[in-house]
């Protein structure tokens, strides 16, 4: 069975390629401090009402070491979480939080390296009242996302592989980077030029 951790030298360039739009998450989903290392794990799924924290809050006591939090919420307006549920996270071996939200305490978070990919940052913290499920299908950076898939990001945004192909992504990403580790800056040139122009003289392209 192929673990989620295989996915750590698999860039999201390559996954995106292979997997399509509808696995990327959106732009505003992005690294708060850099450079962020890659992360990759299975994600443990939380969703929090608008201006709530509560579940994240559960949930670092929770999910498993590796695990990627991934947390929907929509809220711009309050924080999800601050410098000591991060460092609490990161002491449990939590990967990284990867949140349609924002967080407050990002200098702390940025000493300890903590890896969070989310929509930004705001100094006011959320109430901590609904009470919801963990490990349910949420939708983070219009991604749905399900307990379980594997959750890659880096600094070029996040990728989420569904669980059930989660093998044949793992296979065919690396064959994909073998191919283009094999070839030189030459040989791509000569064969994009190619296509470029076979394209443009398609589409009645002069000059």
């Amino acid at each position: 069975m192929t673990t989620a951790t295989q996915f750590q030298d698999i860039p999201t360039t390559t996954l995106a390629d292979l997997l399509g739009r509808a696995q990327v998450m959106g732009i505003g989903i992005r690294p708060l401090w850099g450079p962020v290392p890659r992360v990759a794990g299975p994600a443990y799924t939380v969703s929090c009402p608008p201006g709530d924290n509560l579940m994240l809050h559960a949930a670092i006591h929770r999910a498993p070491a590796g695990s990627v939090v991934v947390v929907e919420s929509g809220d711009l307006d309050y924080a999800l979480a601050g410098g000591n549920v991060c460092a609490v996270a990161q002491r449990r071996g939590i990967a990284a939080f990867v949140a349609d939200g924002v967080i407050r305490d990002l200098a702390e978070v940025r000493e300890a390296r903590f890896p969070v990919f989310a929509r930004g940052v705001v100094p006011i913290p959320g109430t901590k009242a609904a009470v919801r499920p963990l490990n349910e299908r949420v939708t983070c950076g219009g991604v749905a996302v399900d307990a379980g898939d594997v959750v890659v990001a880096d600094e070029e945004g996040v990728v989420v592989v569904p669980a059930a192909r989660r093998e044949e992504i793992l296979a065919a990403a690396r064959a994909k980077l073998a191919k283009e580790a094999d070839e030189s800056l030459d040989d791509w040139e000569t064969a994009h030029r190619a296509r470029i122009d076979k394209i443009l003289a398609e589409g009645g392209f002069e000059g």
